[in-house]
């Protein structure tokens, strides 16, 4: 992972920048299951410290894994059989997921749904395959809220088996942070204002769990930078300055090579990009990367500062394209629909008031049988839900299935965004690709797991549903999901 202390910019101090870039990772176990194919992890669940914020602010009170902000990077090779051992050493009850991979239901770390949550003092032990390669990431889905918020998360790297050249693979896990003026957490985690509206948006940014400054570079370099959004609830949208990055999987799958619509890379809560980044600017020069997501918030997040001696004249001028993962393709044609409509937040009856009217007494349309009307959104809200799927705010991780798939059938969903906040959609156990947005076609029919709706916007996904029992569909916007965004679906 990368080391973000300021360089000299020295060769010196590059050789030691780039060396740093593999220290976070996780070494494995040693052991008789190396040799049957299996990689042995342990991850520790603890209270910590860290300097997040720059001296000369001291260092804030964090949850993490290992003593490590983010925690340590699990790195393996396609093919391979992982399994981490989860020692739960906080004071309340904890679970792992492993986001976005396709694992086994009863290792998806959803407490009570899928496990029992490890209590204090207790290991539990997951085991899977990495059938994927790809940029994944893991933390906890038991308040989620507040454990991922106060630091427990960290990434997971499946590499290809033919992996593209790069000069050096690079991970960024991007994450926000509410610290008051002496650099300590402020401790309002939960709140019903953040619920209700956009969630809980810090006031300070990190990468790898410290504010950066510069990123040191080299003319010539090509890197493969792997972009991880760990916030609970900040959007980003990244503008490389002169630099043109190309994205090359979206959420750990394959994409077609291209450039982000608008030149900026949008990542919403969960959400992953790989993207290679040609340094092309001048030897001893600096390009600012700037987050442009929110309109008249910009602000900058890193320099991208190179050094002095370029590492070749141009470019190299090597192959990007990856090797798609073997998920399955839906039929579109024989595929069964199915409508989900997510409602309630601030402003939500007046957006539904907008979209449809009437919605709830067996009307059609995308948002019919939900409710009746803005009164029967404004019940709802009063009966304490603050965010709905088809009508229902979650109540915890037991729920009957809101939707019940065929296994092994094509399926699409149809998802209407009927409030006036994003929201990235995110479906566990399965890859979906995203097929159109309010009607249109997508360009490239990306494959995701997590999917940022804008306010009032309609998405299609669809999947083949081959991965059997219960599975969660939810918010990924943390405090969204912990104020009822949150539904089950059935694959039987």
């Amino acid at each position: 992972m990368s080391d973000f202390r300021v360089p000299t910019l020295t060769r010196r101090a590059f050789i030691a920048s780039a060396a740093a870039l593999s220290a976070g990772a996780m070494l494995p176990l040693q052991s008789s299951a190396r040799a049957a194919g299996i990689r042995e992890f342990r991850l520790r669940a603890k209270h910590g410290r860290a300097q997040i914020a720059p001296e000369p602010y001291g260092d804030t009170a964090v949850w993490c894994y290992d003593g490590k902000l983010p925690g340590p990077e699990i790195r393996v090779r396609k093919g391979e059989r992982l399994r981490i051992a989860v020692e739960n050493a906080l004071g309340e009850e904890t679970t792992v997921h492993w986001h976005g991979v396709r694992v086994p239901n009863a290792m998806d770390g959803v407490p009570h749904l899928t496990q029992a949550p490890v209590a204090p003092g207790e290991t539990f032990t997951y085991e899977f395959d990495a059938v994927d390669a790809g940029t994944f990431w893991y933390h906890p889905h038991q308040r989620s809220f507040e454990q991922v918020g106060r630091g427990l998360y960290g990434p997971l790297i499946v590499e290809e088996v033919d992996p593209v050249r790069v000069d050096r693979d690079v991970t960024w896990v991007l994450s926000d942070w509410r610290l008051t003026k002496t650099a300590e957490m402020r401790d309002d985690f939960g709140s019903r204002h953040d619920m209700m509206h956009n969630g809980r948006v810090g006031n300070t940014v990190t990468i790898n769990g410290r504010v950066p400054d510069v990123f040191a570079v080299r003319k010539g370099e090509r890197i493969r930078l792997r972009l991880i959004n760990a916030a609970n609830a900040r959007i980003s949208g990244l503008d490389f300055g002169s630099h043109a990055p190309v994205v090359i999987a979206l959420d750990g799958q394959a994409v077609e090579p291209h450039a982000p619509e608008g030149g900026l890379v949008v990542l919403g809560p969960a959400m992953r990009a790989d993207i290679i980044l040609d340094m092309a600017a001048d030897a001893g020069s600096r390009v600012s990367v700037i987050d442009r997501f929110y309109k008249d918030l910009e602000y900058r997040l890193v320099d991208l500062a190179y050094d002095d001696q370029p590492l070749r004249d141009t470019v190299p001028d090597w192959p990007v394209a990856l090797p798609p993962n073997p998920l399955p393709e839906p039929d579109l044609a024989s595929a069964a629909r199915h409508e989900v409509t997510f409602n309630g937040g601030m402003m939500g009856a007046m957006v539904m008031q907008e979209m449809g009217g009437s919605m709830g007494d067996g009307s059609s349309g995308a948002m019919g049988g939900m409710m009746g009307s803005m009164g029967g959104m404004m019940n709802m809200m009063h009966s304490g839900g603050i965010w709905f799927i088809n009508g229902v705010a979650a109540e915890g991780h037991i729920m009957d299935p809101m939707l019940t798939l065929a296994r092994d059938k094509s399926h699409v969903i149809a998802m209407t965004n009927a409030t006036a906040w994003h929201h990235p959609i995110h479906l566990h156990g399965h890859s979906f690709r995203v097929i159109s947005r309010d009607g249109k076609p997508t360009r490239h029919r990306e494959w995701q797991d997590t999917v940022l709706m804008s306010p009032r916007e309609r998405v299609e996904i669809a999947f083949v549903a081959d991965n059997p029992g219960d599975w969660m569909l939810h918010c990924h916007v943390l405090e969204h999901q912990a104020a009822g965004m949150m539904g089950v679906f059935r694959v039987a």
